[in-house]
């Protein structure tokens, strides 16, 4: 599967740089670190979310589907910033492939998804014989094959993004992408760990009920 790497543009502190800022919007005192954190938690506990988007994450994405990225660029809240690894420029005649579990699990199927896409990667071979330029030959290229972007966005936008993509109707590999982000915070710092805890959970957590048409059952609907 794909893998998360925090980079180091990402605040080590979210907590106390949250503080911080609330703090100076307050006329408080903003050196003394653990009264930063404790003003951060009761900001995040009340809702103040603007503050939530001082802390800022920069991480990579490698290995996930072209599909599933494509999904990740559609949640543009907080103005992120991203670049993807270019296809007008990269080589990509041996490109890998994200299988998915429906089609793992059956071999005849295995074989007919990879038969398919061996296909694309040598009409992708043959169009670069034929001197068609990369940035065309790039056309044929399937949702499925692995992609790499650079990403960068702040901590609110990642919260509002665990709430819908933790959901168990949410596709499977971009509900795995949300966990490995989660994870790859959660060992980056001991207050990314507070804060994946604590706030980054399907949005059912909070609401106490399912607001979905079908619900998961991991919470019940809300009666009408």
């Amino acid at each position: 599967m794909g893998k998360v790497t925090i980079l180091d543009g990402t605040t080590k502190n979210p907590l106390e740089k949250i503080g911080q800022m609330a703090g100076i919007c307050w006329n408080s005192p903003i050196d003394d670190s653990e009264k930063n954190r404790k003003r951060a938690v009761e900001c995040i506990k009340s809702g103040h979310g603007r503050v939530m988007e001082y802390a800022s994450v920069e991480m990579v994405l490698d290995g996930y589907s072209a599909r599933c990225i494509r999904e990740w660029y559609t949640h543009i809240g907080g103005a992120p910033t991203r670049l993807q690894e270019s296809t007008r420029y990269v080589n990509e005649e041996h490109f890998s492939f994200v299988i998915p579990p429906t089609v793992a699990k059956s071999e005849e199927a295995k074989a007919a998804y990879i038969l398919a896409m061996t296909n694309i990667q040598n009409g992708y071979k043959a169009l670069l014989a034929a001197g068609v330029p990369k940035e065309d030959c790039a056309m044929i290229l399937p949702l499925g094959m692995t992609t790499k972007i650079v990403d960068k966005r702040n901590m609110r936008n990642l919260v509002d993004m665990s709430r819908q993509r933790l959901c168990t109707r949410a596709y499977w590999e971009y509900r795995a992408l949300m966990r490995d982000v989660l994870n790859a915070l959660s060992a980056y710092s001991e207050e990314w760990k507070w804060v994946v805890e604590n706030c980054m959970h399907p949005k059912c957590d909070d609401l106490g009920y399912c607001p979905e048409k079908k619900s998961c059952g991991r919470h019940e609907k809300k009666e009408a």
